[in-house]
């Protein structure tokens, strides 16, 4: 079966340069993009019934790019002036780079790991050994990184800024594709609330995350397409290699 039209199930790249667009016009194929979830903001009245206190910690754990979104707007929500002297640990290096979107970066105390949160917890116990720290988390959020905390005996609370939620995709013509993207176990939710007689005998499936596909075999799902793998890191290398190896 040949792969003609594709849906990401998440928002379009906002640059030109995303490679699924070069992967697009180098198999002369159809790649749509359209968000299985949502993201909705916790209310500032949240926080303040668990005696949240932005200025009661001295550093902030972010996870992602949405954390940080909803950390900010919750400041200025309660109306808290962020002081110049908040520490700042991202899991990632871009994560930290977002940081620029809401404060002087570097005038900041910033501080990012590429590897692990193990690694990323070892500078937090060199930076901010005697703080405390804000995990700013989802509702659905995975518990690896408050049991890493609390197992190095980091002085921290979470506090659920952000929920995750199906998307209404009545609209969509599953039939129109042949290939579904997912990247998470809440998008295979949305996907079999949306189309609870989803059948993917017509339509192909593309994995990406241990977790996604394990939700998928829940459902019963076949997975056609499995990302990440030491052959394709990306799901983007795990599609080419897929349309390449059969005819296209």
């Amino acid at each position: 079966m040949k792969i003609k039209n594709i849906l990401i199930s998440q928002p379009e790249p906002s640059s030109i340069k995303s490679p699924y667009f070069d992967l697009a016009e180098k198999y002369n194929i159809n790649i749509d993009f359209r968000p299985f979830l949502e993201v909705k903001g916790v209310p500032a009245k949240e926080l303040r019934k668990k005696r949240i206190n932005f200025l009661d910690y001295t550093s902030v754990f972010f996870t992602s790019k949405t954390a940080i979104d909803h950390y900010f707007r919750l400041a200025e929500e309660m109306r808290v002036n962020v002081p110049d002297s908040m520490k700042y640990f991202c899991m990632r290096e871009s994560i930290a780079l977002y940081l620029q979107k809401y404060i002087e970066y570097r005038k900041r105390k910033i501080f990012f790991t590429n590897t692990t949160a193990d690694e990323l917890i070892e500078i937090i116990k060199s930076k901010d050994k005697n703080g405390k720290v804000l995990l700013p988390v989802a509702d659905n959020h995975k518990t690896s990184i408050p049991s890493k905390l609390k197992k190095n005996k980091i002085n921290f609370n979470k506090a659920v800024m952000y929920s995750t939620v199906t998307s209404d995709l009545s609209d969509l013509e599953a039939d129109n594709y042949d290939l579904f993207v997912l990247f998470s176990p809440i998008g295979v939710r949305s996907l079999m609330e949306n189309f609870p007689h989803f059948s993917n005998k017509g339509v192909k499936i593309a994995s990406f995350g241990q977790h996604t596909a394990k939700a998928l075999k829940e459902y019963g799902v076949n997975i056609d397409i499995e990302a990440p793998t030491p052959e394709a890191k990306s799901m983007v290398t795990a599609l080419e290699n897929y349309i390449s190896n059969n005819g296209q």
